[in-house]
C-alpha cells in the first residue's frame, strides 16, 4: 500500500519574470519575505560566531557554543528551501531535525565544561563526587541515585548522546520510505505507514535525551550558576517547540481553514506556512542566542591579538569529539556486560566518566595555570 500524494500533478509553468515584469503571486511574495528573513538570521548568527572565533580563549566551551549558534541559520535556510521547493517539503523537514540532535549533544558537553571550569580546583570530580544520594526527577522520582557511582554518570551521558545516533538513522530511513511512498506524514497516525513508527522511535529517543539534560542540570545547577544555563537551554528547546506546535496547528487547520489552490494542496499550504513562519522566527531566536551565548565572557585581554577564525570554524564542524564520547560509552558498557576490565581504570572517577580529563589540552593547561596563580596569591 502506498500513500496518496500530497502534491497535485499540475505544476505552475509560469516564470518569476513574465511579460517583461515581475510575476508576483502569493507564493513568490513568500519567497521574498522568507528569503529576506533567512538572510537577516544568517547575518546575526554570523556576527555571533565570528566574535567567538576572534575571541577563542576557551576552546572546549566555545567549540560547543559555535555549534549551537548554527541552529537558527540552519533551520532558516532549510525552511526557506522547503518553502521554495514545497513538493519536496518532507525531505527538508527530515533533514532539519538532524541538527537538533547535534545541538542537544553539544549543549551537554558545554554544561560538562562549565562544571569543570567553575568547580573548586577546576575539576568536575570535586563538584560531583560529594553530591548526596537523591531521587530522580519526575516521573522516576521513586528511584534514587548516587552521583558518585561512575556507571551512573556514563549512563547519564549516554542518555543524551544516543540521540545524535538515533535521529540521523530515523531521518535516513524516513527519506527512503518517502522515496518509496510509504512514509505518509500526512497520515501519521495510520499504522499501515512508516511515519507512525519512526515518530515513536524519535519521541522515545528525544525524551530520554531531554531527561538526561534535566537530570544533569538539577545535579549541577549550583556550579552552573552565572552561566545562564536555563536561558541557553530555552533558546534551543523553544526552537523545537515552536516548529513542532505550529506544524501541529497548521496541519489541524487543513481542509477547515486552510484550503488548496490551483497548484497547492491543503497539505502544501500547511507545510508552507510552517516553513514561512520558521524563517521569520529564526530572526528572534538568533538574537536570543546572541545574548544567551554571548562572547563577552571570552573576550581576549586588552593588548592581546584576536585569534584566527579558521581553527574555531574547523573545530565546530569536526565532530570527532562526538565519536570519541560515544565510543567511550560503548567501550565502558561492553566491558560491564562482558565482565572484562574497562579500557579506563576499573572504577573511573566522575571526571573521567564525563570525559573532562584530557578533553582539551589547552583548557587543561589554562586550569593548571589558574590553580597555580591562586596558590601564589594565598602564599605568604
Amino acid at each position: 500500500m502506498t500513500c496518496p500524494s500530497d502534491n497535485y500533478q499540475a505544476v505552475d509553468q509560469s516564470h518569476f519574470w513574465s511579460g517583461g515584469s515581475l510575476h508576483w503571486d502569493a507564493h513568490r511574495v513568500g519567497w521574498a519575505v522568507a528569503g529576506a528573513c533567512t538572510v537577516v538570521t544568517v547575518i546575526i548568527s554570523a556576527i555571533s560566531v565570528l566574535q567567538h572565533c576572534r575571541n577563542y580563549t576557551k576552546p572546549a566551551q566555545q567549540r560547543q557554543i559555535i555549534r549551537i549558534l548554527y541552529m537558527p541559520p540552519v533551520y532558516a535556510i532549510i525552511s526557506f528551501f522547503s518553502f521554495r521547493f514545497f513538493r519536496s517539503y518532507t525531505y527538508y523537514s527530515l533533514a532539519e531535525t538532524v541538527y537538533e540532535a547535534i545541538t542537544i549533544s553539544a549543549f551537554l558537553l558545554l554544561l560538562v565544561e562549565y562544571v569543570a571550569s567553575t568547580a573548586t580546583g577546576h575539576s568536575a570530580e570535586g563538584a560531583l563526587a560529594r553530591k548526596d544520594k537523591k531521587p530522580l526527577p519526575i516521573p522516576l522520582c521513586f528511584w534514587r541515585y548516587r552521583p558518585s557511582k561512575a556507571y551512573f554518570m556514563y549512563t547519564l551521558k549516554w542518555s543524551v548522546m544516543q540521540y545524535v545516533l538515533i535521529r540521523p538513522i530515523v531521518t535516513v530511513v524516513g527519506m527512503i520510505c518517502q522515496a518509496y511512498n510509504v512514509l505518509c506524514v500526512s497520515e501519521s497516525f495510520n499504522a499501515r505507514f512508516a511515519d507512525v513508527y519512526l515518530e515513536a522511535i524519535d519521541f522515545i529517543s528525544i525524551s530520554i535525551a531531554l531527561y538526561g539534560l534535566i537530570l544533569f542540570y538539577g545535579l549541577t545547577k549550583e556550579e552552573l550558576a552565572g552561566n545562564r544555563p536555563l536561558a541557553k537551554f530555552l533558546s534551543i528547546k523553544l526552537i523545537v517547540m515552536f516548529t513542532f506546535y505550529q506544524s501541529f496547528v497548521f496541519n489541524a487547520m487543513k481542509n477547515r481553514v486552510l484550503h488548496g489552490s490551483q497548484f497547492w494542496t491543503s497539505t502544501n499550504v500547511a507545510d508552507g506556512l510552517t516553513a514561512f513562519t520558521t524563517c521569520i522566527e529564526m530572526i528572534f531566536f538568533s538574537l536570543f542566542m546572541m545574548w544567551s551565548f554571548s562572547w563577552m565572557p571570552y573576550h581576549v585581554q586588552p593588548g592581546e591579538p584576536h585569534t584566527s577564525v579558521w581553527r574555531p570554524l574547523w573545530h565546530s564542524i569536526n565532530f570527532w569529539d562526538f565519536a570519541v564520547e560515544i565510543g567511550s560509552e560503548f567501550a565502558y558498557f561492553a566491558s560491564r556486560i562482558t565482565g572484562r576490565p574497562p579500557p579506563a581504570p576499573i572504577e573511573p572517577n566522575i571526571c573521567q566518566a564525563f570525559g573532562v580529563e584530557g578533553y582539551s589540552s589547552s583548557e587543561k593547561g589554562e586550569r593548571e595555570q589558574e590553580g597555580d596563580a591562586e596558590k601564589t596569591e594565598v602564599s605568604p
